[in-house]
């Protein structure tokens, strides 16, 4: 996340650990520490090797690769900067003081650190327009939602600015978690939305909701949608895969007890609305 002196990211240096057991990093230059499966992807805005090298040594590990690169490349080539769906604009965190408020105009601002679905993706934006129909064109009362695979927390904070009145996000990665909570402060959304650490390999929360977000990849999607609890609340969004996958996925579908509202597209992303019988 980025914090003083750091206002926006030009270039990433990374360092993959061999283990999770690194210790706080107390470094003005530190951006978050992603923790994923037995390792730790250690994240910062310039050269660290002097401290990577000190941090190896005293947790006696292995560096199992390291990278400098662009930040527009982390972000696969996208460019990072302020786009609108209507009614929402968002809004990078070093843009927040250059576009002039515009009457029916919903402002987000957004931190997208290094955490995939920053906001700025196809499949994200994909999801933001598929909220504003539901929210704003559909006659259907959508209070509660469930957000899986929350990231930043973008689509739980649009829920929340849309008219939603309790939203939970559900994130696997810590650095995800902590990410999205900055960003629900920075838009005042701490009362309506709220951030928790899962790993929906292992537990599936309460699907006791009016909507559901999945924008998540195609094997975490077919292990939902074979859990027959998963099934429980009254709308789905789902997207996150892409033509080729959409055969697999379908054919897993309890289509009994489904109806298919929307299937849209965005460049090669796809997502489909669906509507529990």
């Amino acid at each position: 996340m980025l914090k003083p002196p750091h206002q926006r990211y030009n270039h990433l240096w990374v360092y993959n650990f061999n283990t999770t057991d690194i210790g706080l990093i107390d470094d003005p230059d530190h951006i978050g520490t992603w923790i994923e499966d037995d390792t730790a992807i250690l994240f910062f805005h310039h050269d660290k090797k002097e401290l990577v090298e000190s941090i190896r040594r005293k947790k006696k590990a292995e560096i199992i690769y390291q990278a400098d690169l662009d930040y527009r490349d982390w972000e696969a080539g996208l460019e990072i900067t302020s786009f609108t769906v209507e009614p929402l604009r968002v809004c990078p965190v070093w843009e927040q003081q250059e576009p002039e408020k515009q009457q029916g105009l919903i402002d987000i601002l957004l931190d997208p650190s290094v955490i995939f679905g920053s906001g700025f993706h196809p499949s994200t934006q994909l999801c933001l327009r598929s909220l504003v129909k539901l929210y704003r064109e559909m006659d259907v009362q959508l209070d509660s939602v469930i957000d899986f695979g929350t990231g930043t927390g973008i689509l739980s904070i649009s829920c929340a600015l849309l008219g939603a009145k309790e939203i939970i996000g559900y994130d696997y990665n810590p650095l995800a978690c902590s990410v999205a909570e900055k960003n629900i402060a920075l838009n005042n959304c701490q009362k309506t939305v709220s951030i928790e650490q899962v790993n929906l390999l292992k537990h599936l929360p309460s699907i006791q909701s009016d909507l559901v977000i999945c924008n998540l990849y195609k094997g975490l999607l077919l292990h939902l949608f074979n859990n027959p609890e998963f099934w429980n609340a009254s709308y789905y969004l789902i997207s996150g895969f892409i033509p080729g996958m959409e055969e697999d996925l379908l054919s897993a579908l309890p289509m009994d007890n489904l109806n298919l509202i929307e299937r849209c597209s965005e460049g090669p992303w796809r997502l489909w609305l669906l509507e529990h019988k």
